[in-house]
């Protein structure tokens, strides 16, 4: 793969403005077993529900075999059939209210061609900022890696234990219902989150792929149950190995020295790591 064709796409950007509504929230707290009071104008997002808006809306003609959108466009065209969220880094600087009419900003910030244990990778950091006026009120890196179709037969490497030890937690039984509505709600037609046939047969999946950005919403709703008074000033996390649906996983976290930061994880019904992350409180 050549890097200097990749490196032909750093710093390319484009600009999305949304009016933020209150029906996403209310459906994604529906969808989260959450009691909250009804989302309405002025009502304040919790932090990362930013990810329902600005969604990137293509003709379904244009999608891939996969259901994303077909390459190119935005996102450089990448020769590698499987495509994942891998992290973010995100600051929160200001709220994001209901009533709003926004602008992200997402810009290209880095493409990396790698040789790793699995194969040939791509990664891919691109920034978003999200702006109220001339305010910016996010300010986040998302990390997308991509990835040579599995070989027949071929057996992953084992990812790290989960740490033992927590102050709270939450256990978490996905089906296919949890990942279809927050599918819709990201406007995300990855057939990996919905067609088992697709994720068995053609991606050599066990099951139906649960998304890594729903789990990242899952730890920082599991803190918001904890302090439910508390201002998420910044949230980063890095995906580390799958959750599928036909297994219960469950979220954990503790406080670190001075309680203003957590360490939040994901941990897979195999005693594995899925996913570790980090908050910072006001």
């Amino acid at each position: 793969m050549d890097q200097t064709q990749l490196d032909e796409w750093i710093g390319k950007s484009e600009t999305h403005e949304d009016d933020i509504s209150s029906f996403p929230a209310n459906a994604l707290a529906a969808t989260l077993n959450r009691d909250d009071p009804e989302y309405s104008v002025g009502s304040a997002l919790p932090p990362l529900w930013h990810w329902l808006y600005f969604l990137p809306i293509f003709k379904l003609s244009d999608a891939g075999y996969d259901g994303h959108k077909a390459l190119g466009g935005f996102l450089p065209p990448v020769p590698l059939p499987r495509r994942m969220w891998a992290g973010s880094r995100v600051t929160f600087l200001g709220p994001m209210s209901i009533g709003r009419r926004l602008r992200k900003v997402s810009t290209i910030k880095s493409v990396r061609a790698k040789k790793g244990r699995s194969g040939q990778l791509v990664f891919v950091t691109v920034a978003h900022r999200v702006f109220d006026g001339e305010d910016l009120g996010i300010d986040e890196e998302h990390d997308i890696v991509y990835r040579e179709k599995a070989a027949p037969g071929a057996v992953p490497p084992p990812p790290p234990v989960a740490p033992e030890g927590c102050a709270f937690s939450r256990e978490i039984k996905p089906d296919p219902v949890l990942l279809f509505r927050y599918s819709a709600l990201t406007f995300n037609g990855h057939r990996i989150h919905y067609d088992h046939p697709f994720c068995v047969g053609s991606e050599g999946y066990k099951g139906l792929v649960v998304h890594g950005p729903l789990i990242a919403t899952l730890l920082l709703d599991l803190l918001r149950r904890e302090l439910p008074e508390a201002v998420v000033r910044r949230f980063e996390f890095q995906a580390v190995s799958t959750i599928y649906d036909s297994e219960t996983f469950s979220l954990h976290g503790k406080p670190e020295a001075g309680g203003k930061s957590f360490k939040l994880w994901a941990k897979r019904e195999d005693g594995a790591l899925a996913m570790e992350a980090t908050a910072l409180i006001a």
